[in-house]
């Protein structure tokens, strides 16, 4: 098994795209920001690759995201992780665009609602941030929590999907948690 890199610019700083190709498939494996901590995902020897499809595709579509024009990705994903890590980033997968979670939410959907701590470690560990999108777990009241890619970088990318973070705080504090859709303004998108 190898794995292929390539970097690319964005609006929230360079990302480092890793695909794990073996014989006959290739899985997105990571997406690394620019100031992750060295042993966050674990990854064996890369070799750069900028003619990959399947960093290209996962590139063209991330590039779609930051300009408003996506909303869900379509990209082979390769998480390697313990059962419980990967039990959690399924979850994340299922969070809609525009919306948020919390700890306590994610662990109760995959029925481990005591597991909120662990649930909050393995959205650490998260190896494919923006896809699998971590970003949108907040703290049980609204507030912004840790982020891989830095709290700045996780309220930009709520920002882009249209999450106003005082009217979500005020709605957790409150009980009336909301969880809506959201209209993104393509004109204001950016691009790579």
């Amino acid at each position: 098994m190898e794995y292929r890199y390539m970097v690319v610019p964005s609006p929230v700083g360079e990302l480092t795209l890793v695909a794990r190709v073996a014989a006959h498939k290739a899985g997105l494996a990571a997406i690394l920001w620019h100031n992750d901590k060295p042993n966050r995902v674990r990854l064996g020897e890369m070799l750069e690759d900028k003619t990959h499809p399947l960093l290209l595709e996962t590139a063209r579509q991330l590039s779609e995201y930051f300009a408003g024009m996506r909303q869900q990705f379509d990209v082979a994903l390769d998480f390697a992780g313990t059962p419980f890590q990967q039990q959690v980033w399924q979850a994340l997968l299922t969070i809609p665009f525009g919306q948020t979670r919390s700890y306590g939410e994610i662990a109760r959907q995959i029925g481990r609602p005591a597991a909120v701590r662990a649930v909050g470690a393995a959205n650490g560990k998260n190896p494919i941030s923006i896809i699998a999108p971590c970003h949108r777990v907040i703290g049980a009241t609204g507030e912004l929590t840790g982020f891989a890619g830095g709290l700045q970088a996780k309220e930009t990318l709520l920002a882009l999907e249209g999450i106003s973070l005082s009217s979500d705080r005020e709605a957790q504090k409150t009980g009336h948690a909301r969880r809506r859709a959201v209209h993104v303004d393509t004109a204001q998108g950016c691009l790579f």
